[in-house]
């Protein structure tokens, strides 16, 4: 089998560490990858919006399989071209991926599925949106509508922060045109978790699930970031939740969807609250979480291609996924500044050592310059281990951390701390 992975970040490493382990793999090519990607695929000079680009090279080489791993292409269309060139592409079309690309689509989506969300309201007036805000009362979130990057949704604990907040997407346009349509939402009480399910089409059946840190200091305090670690599988989805998040969630919303005319084909990701009411959509994703894949994919023991090529074949109905009944923790270290401005190219040191260790390091934001991997980016690593419980793991984890350093690396110390409260 000959691969193509689009992507450059954590979560592609991730995933070309696993597809490196199909028995059936030839080659594998990475677009545009980083220096710990490079260990197992090929890198190429090619960005993951270069539609033209990789279509030619896909072509060229007869690849069998395209994976797309970050959203921002997906929700572009990406999908859609490469399929045009008669492609194999694991990850939905831009139709789909709205479901990611726009607040507002996936709000009024869940609304006609009769999928269990926030109570909210679409605005593109700020004026409108200030007034919803007062007959919601505080604490409310404001969404910008489109990308952000992960950093689009503000929690606001006063009527005045949600001022602040819609001023920010719609007056200030610190998101860009992400932020000129808002979703304001009630803030829902309860546990987060991320869920995972592979569909293809109407058919959906589950994946792991993970719990993610997402403020960037200790005790889930400052701003919120991309996601400062994760761990898995997430104690709260026992057999019992998922069971229920697929039936209330997952299978109305892929129905909807192909039913819309935007049939869905990848890894669709629930961002869920668990609420004392059951669990509600926080947020859907069109592809795997970053940091959750890291974690995910290091208990993954079934062959990641062949799990794609079945959802893109209709074949989900004959397969599942296979897990390491062990547990997998992921701390990401960070670089100087994050998650504001960050100053790109010190040197990382100890990535050999890490090496040795158990467990493994991911790269997320690095880069070679002059023979010497450097950071280049807001998360530059995560360092993930596996063990018995949540503790062994977390412990294998540090482990590799404290082996890793940089000038200003930012990390948490408290990865976990929600399993280990459980005894886990």
């Amino acid at each position: 089998m000959r691969v193509l992975l689009i992507g450059g970040g954590g979560r592609e490493h991730a995933l070309a560490w696993k597809i490196a382990q199909s028995p059936r793999l030839e080659h594998l090519w990475a677009a545009p990858g980083n220096p710990g990607i490079a260990r197992h695929a090929r890198c190429l000079d090619l960005r993951a919006d270069d539609a033209d680009g990789l279509a030619g090279f896909a072509r060229g080489h007869a690849v069998d399989l395209v994976v797309v791993g970050p959203e921002a292409p997906l929700v572009a269309g990406l999908g859609d071209r490469l399929r045009a060139d008669g492609l194999a592409v694991f990850g939905p079309g831009a139709a789909a991926a709205a479901i990611e690309g726009s607040k507002a689509f996936a709000k009024a989506l869940m609304a006609r599925a009769g999928v269990p969300t926030a109570r909210f309201s679409t605005f593109d007036d700020p004026a409108a949106a200030r007034r919803f805000c007062r007959e919601l009362g505080a604490p409310l979130v404001v969404k910008a509508d489109g990308l952000a990057a992960g950093k689009g949704a503000i929690v606001c604990a006063s009527l005045d922060e949600a001022d602040t907040a819609i001023a920010q997407c719609m007056e200030r346009r610190e998101f860009g045109a992400a932020g000129t349509t808002v979703v304001v939402e009630e803030f829902m009480h309860g546990e987060e978790a991320s869920f995972f399910a592979l569909v293809s089409d109407k058919v959906a059946v589950p994946l792991d699930a993970a719990q993610d840190h997402k403020t960037v200091f200790d005790d889930d305090r400052g701003p919120n970031t991309g996601g400062m670690g994760a761990f898995a599988p997430a104690p709260p989805i026992d057999e019992r939740m998922q069971t229920r998040v697929m039936r209330e969630i997952v299978e109305p919303t892929v129905a909807a969807l192909a039913t819309g005319g935007a049939p869905y084909r990848g890894v669709l990701y629930v961002g869920l609250m668990l609420t004392k009411d059951g669990p509600k959509v926080v947020e859907f994703n069109c592809r795997f979480g970053d940091p959750e894949a890291q974690p995910v994919m290091l208990r993954l023991c079934s062959d990641l291609p062949e799990l794609c090529l079945a959802a893109l074949d209709g074949r989900l109905d004959r397969v599942s996924a296979e897990w390491d009944t062990r547990a997998a923790l992921g701390v990401v270290m960070a670089a100087h500044g994050y998650p504001d401005a960050v100053r790109d190219g010190d040197v990382i040191h100890g990535l050999d050592a890490a090496a040795r260790l158990p467990g493994k390091v991911f790269h997320s934001g690095t880069a070679l310059e002059h023979g010497r991997v450097v950071t280049h980016g807001g998360r530059v690593l995560c360092a993930v281990g596996l063990g018995a419980n949540v503790a062994a793991a977390r412990q294998q984890a540090y482990a590799l951390v404290d082996a890793v350093r940089f000038d200003g690396a930012v990390y948490r110390r408290d990865i976990g701390h929600r399993a280990l409260e459980r005894g886990m």
